[in-house]
């Protein structure tokens, strides 16, 4: 403690005896001045007088908390204190010189003398700022950064800059910023060149050498950021953004990120009625069967902040759950609110562990996301498939009717749709056992969603891409032509949440997923934003179908067709559906004989129950 009393002690001296040599100083300049103009000035009046101003001072430097300031960090808000001070300080010392007659210096000359005042007293104090940018451009120069070039010289052009500067993380050297507004061109901003308009960028990069562009304008539309890359798509250029600045408040620091492809999909922007999605989870018991996939930690995620009365998360791989356990933790943790959460483990195909669940929870609302997906690996693990996919579903629907659950939603696929793979024929018969179980009851209401690829989802095209590109290619396409539709988790997950609002019973609710993409042009954009040439830096490779993998997928969404009615949502559409049989489902010959059946002999079962199932692609 006295150790640090004494540190405090030598700080205080050192920047008050600073202080009284620079209005020592100050003052000197003023005799000098008045010598140079052969003003007469009492020099010896001065002398007497000065010691008494100099005290006057530190006393009203110590008062008002100059010696306070943390040396490593004065700003400009410390600057102008210090010029308000000293303002104030020097009028009090002018009306003293009016009213007591001591005229040991000319009033006037104050006009001069709080000028130099200011000047040299903020100087030592903003020293270390001085030092340390001029070490940090000097260790730039010599480093090996990347060459940059910044698009947008407003705010957040200068908030990347400052970002830059202060993160040693990051390994960038900004040489010039491009901007469309004509006022700002050739002008500075934190002593960076704004050098001209974001069209001319290819020339920009050509003449500085760029290597990586980031992206500094708030809320950047997704056609102007596919222009940008579409521009600079044969330069080898990484392109990066800032954070929307409303993500980046008092107490998170700025954050330039990778442009995902998710930003460069040409998709409408999905609105929810969000207050009556909260209606539907506030104070409910939900149960998110697969809640630490890909959707179902999503949906986590978004029902945790709906205020349920308690969220179960089910899932047999212990590694995710626990991932989603912490992140929900953590978050509620830091924000300083409560969240009723109970993550469990176990499979959906055991029947006993799932009413042991729903018998001790008594869940109001359960999100069936526990599935196998991924198609080529369940033509070779047929059994499982079903196991999982359409018993599974069976047991959690059926002890959802009978635990008198409000609303059971079961995620579905487009893979369904006539389907050429085993993995979507197990989603169309969990479709119809989730319709049939509706029969039976008038408490739970069922409801199937049905949607396309998520991106970025385990075990989708994009993580695949990521790690080819980084591995250094090739990167691996099916085949040329080969297209898909995309939406972001995300965006699926807050549908699936508006499709829970709609559901009366029976109800497939499909998501318009807006218009397909190629996967090659998807493999050129991501390679592109990388800062690689396609076909150039890495390779493309066509590798042929996979078993059961379609060309195109089935359009979810017809706008013409006469089945599907639109709801007050525009991108949920509800097909009408037939009426499904018990007997047709022979539930009891799968669950009594599941054990007996080879990988090809389940195929045969499963396409005899879905006859819109053709096996192989027959």
């Amino acid at each position: 403690m006295k150790q640090l009393d004494f540190r405090r002690f030598l700080k205080l001296f050192k920047y008050a005896f600073f202080d009284a040599v620079m209005i020592t100083v100050s003052y000197l300049i003023a005799i000098f001045m008045f010598m140079v103009l052969e003003l007469p000035l009492d020099q010896y009046a001065l002398y007497f007088a000065l010691p008494g101003v100099i005290i006057f001072k530190l006393l009203v430097f110590y008062i008002t908390g100059l010696y306070k300031m943390l040396e490593n960090h004065v700003g400009f808000e410390d600057v102008i204190k210090i010029a308000v001070v000293s303002i104030i300080s020097n009028v009090v010392i002018v009306v003293f010189i009016a009213f007591s007659g001591i005229t040991f210096m000319y009033k006037s000359a104050y006009f001069f003398i709080t000028i130099a005042e200011i000047g040299l007293i903020t100087l030592p104090r903003i020293a270390n700022r001085i030092i340390v940018y001029v070490k940090t451009n000097y260790d730039w120069n010599r480093a090996l950064g990347k060459r940059t070039l910044i698009v947008g010289a407003g705010d957040a052009g200068e908030l990347v800059v400052k970002e830059i500067y202060r993160n040693k993380d990051l390994n960038n050297i900004p040489l010039a910023f491009v901007d469309d507004n004509q006022d700002k061109i050739g002008n500075r901003l934190l002593g960076i060149l704004i050098v001209g308009p974001i069209d001319r960028i290819k020339e920009f990069i050509d003449d500085y050498k760029i290597e990586e562009v980031i992206i500094a304008i708030n809320y950047y539309p997704t056609k102007q950021m596919q222009k940008l890359v579409q521009l600079i798509a044969d330069k080898n250029v990484r392109i990066k953004k800032l954070l929307s600045m409303t993500d980046v408040d008092s107490h998170h620091k700025p954050q330039i990120i990778d442009v995902r492809i998710e930003d460069l999909l040409n998709r409408d922007e999905i609105k929810l009625d969000d207050e009556c999605i909260k209606g539907f989870i506030k104070d409910e018991i939900v149960l998110v069967t697969g809640g630490g996939g890909s959707i179902g930690s999503e949906l986590c995620r978004q029902i945790s902040e709906l205020e349920p009365k308690q969220l179960i998360i089910f899932d047999i791989y212990e590694n995710n759950a626990y991932d989603v356990q912490q992140e929900l933790l953590r978050k509620f943790s830091k924000s300083h609110r409560e969240l009723n959460l109970k993550v469990l483990i176990g499979s959906v195909y055991n029947r006993t562990r799932l009413e042991d669940v729903y018998k001790t929870y008594k869940p109001t609302i359960v999100f069936h996301a526990a599935a196998y997906k991924h198609v080529p690996l369940m033509e070779d693990s047929a059994v499982e498939a079903v196991r999982t996919n359409v018993l599974g579903t069976y047991n959690a629907s059926s002890l959802a009717r009978e635990y008198n659950v409000k609303k059971f939603v079961l995620v579905s696929s487009d893979k369904a749709v006539r389907s050429t793979n085993v993995m979507g024929a197990t989603k169309r018969y969990a479709e119809l056992i989730v319709q049939e179980q509706q029969a039976h009851t008038k408490t739970t209401k069922f409801s199937a969603v049905r949607f396309g690829n998520v991106l970025g989802s385990n075990g989708s095209v994009i993580p695949l891409f990521k790690k080819q590109i980084a591995d250094g290619g090739p990167v691996t396409v099916t085949h040329q032509d080969i297209t898909r539709y995309f939406m972001t988790i995300p965006e699926a997950v807050g549908l699936i949440l508006q499709c829970g609002v709609y559901a009366q019973g029976g109800e497939v609710f499909i998501l318009d997923m807006g218009e397909p993409v190629r996967i090659v042009d998807l493999a050129e954009k991501m390679i592109s934003l990388a800062g690689f040439k396609p076909n150039e830096d890495i390779k493309i490779e066509i590798t042929g179908l996979r078993p059961g993998e379609k060309l195109f997928e089935e359009l979810l969404v017809d706008h013409n067709h006469d089945d599907q009615h639109r709801t007050a949502n525009q991108k949920i559409y509800i097909e009408k559906q037939r009426e499904v049989l018990e007997s047709e489902l022979e539930l009891t010959n799968i669950i009594e004989t599941i054990e007996e059946y080879s990988n090809e002999d389940v195929k045969k079962f499963v396409a005899h129950v879905i006859p819109s199932y053709k096996r192989n692609g027959d």
